[in-house]
């Protein structure tokens, strides 16, 4: 499948995998800690800022009933759906400046947007990209408008069951919007290891035909460094610059020594992984001079006859193959030959 072009990046099996530090709500609603945040990205070797596009009356409703109380099991339990996004949203006049930070820095910046004002906001600040953050990904009318901007649009499947995956995909693509990355993600802050199937990356792929990334909400990073074994494309983490700070996101995001850790890994990994050719390397052929080979292993005279007290497979390479061996037993040799020789059909009768 094509790559997908997000700024100047790349985005594809062959290209680098796109690593998106997710601000979230990391910045405590302090711009100064926002900007930290986002120079610690770019120095942990993030490709890339993810915000978050959204105002507590954009996503939900200021009301207190059955309906709009978090009782989960989740870290946020016991608050209302307002009281979390009045705590964890962006303010939206920080967005263009922190996008100017980070293209500054050599980074991508993009957001997730949550309603149609949210769009064109984004527009005029003229992100790359888009993200549809996993419980948006029922929001069909939001994919579709989102996907007529004509940019590439990030899927998010945290929540999504195949018919939800299908319809979203459909609603791009009725836009001609085929620029598609869907992300494996699991909806459960932290997420459990055994609930992280990573094998579903190879199966999404196949069964879309899309480029197909990690949103990853596990703690630690060895979740992410197998993605990309498993072939990611992209992965996107949280970033923090102190767990120890709080906020509603914090226990799940890295710290930029974590954040460095993981990106390092992800790029030792991508060069070990290489390519499904088996040519040898320069340096594979120069090695294999050490493998084995026929060599006369006994001072032998001309006329005597090849046997397996004079002749035996043994490190190195240089003389015939050993799959002669049989062939050779019994045959004299032309002239006197020292232990130490590689054998050759010259000196065999």
């Amino acid at each position: 499948m094509k790559p997908i072009k997000i700024g100047d990046i790349k985005v594809g099996k062959k290209n680098p995998v796109l690593i998106v530090a997710e601000l979230s709500a990391n910045h405590l609603h302090d711009y100064e800690l926002a900007i930290k945040i986002v120079k610690a990205a770019k120095e942990a070797g993030a490709d890339a800022i993810k915000l978050q596009t959204y105002t507590p009356d954009t996503i939900t409703l200021d009301c207190d009933n059955k309906y709009f109380r978090i009782k989960q099991e989740t870290i946020w339990d016991g608050k209302t759906l307002y009281q979390l996004y009045e705590e964890a949203y962006t303010p939206w006049e920080w967005q263009p400046k922190l996008k100017e930070i980070a293209e500054d820095l050599g980074m991508l910046c993009f957001s997730s947007p949550f309603d149609k004002t949210a769009v064109d906001f984004l527009e005029k600040m003229n992100v790359p990209a888009y993200k549809i953050a996993s419980f948006e990904i029922t929001d069909l009318p939001l994919i579709e408008y989102v996907a007529s901007k004509g940019k590439p649009i990030i899927i998010s499947t945290g929540i999504a069951e195949i018919e939800d995956i299908e319809e979203a995909i459909e609603a791009c693509k009725r836009t001609g919007n085929n620029q598609i990355i869907l992300l494996k993600c699991t909806s459960a802050y932290p997420t459990p290891l055994e609930d992280v199937n990573l094998k579903t990356i190879e199966y999404l792929s196949k069964k879309f035909g899309t480029l197909v990334g990690l949103s990853d909400h596990t703690l630690g990073v060895s979740v992410p460094i197998a993605a990309v074994s498993l072939g990611a494309c992209l992965i996107e983490k949280h970033l923090t610059f102190d767990r120890n700070l709080g906020g509603p996101d914090a226990a799940f995001s890295l710290e930029p020594d974590e954040f460095k850790s993981m990106v390092d890994s992800i790029r030792e990994i991508e060069k070990a992984l290489g390519s499904s050719d088996y040519r040898l390397t320069e340096k594979m052929k120069k090695s294999k001079e050490f493998s084995r080979s026929l060599f006369i292993i006994q001072d032998i005279k001309a006329g005597d006859l090849l046997t397996k007290e004079n002749v035996k497979s043994i490190r190195p390479a240089f003389g015939l193959h050993t799959k002669y061996l049989k062939e050779i037993l019994g045959k004299k040799v032309k002239k006197d030959i020292k232990k130490g020789t590689p054998l050759n059909w010259e000196l065999i009768e």
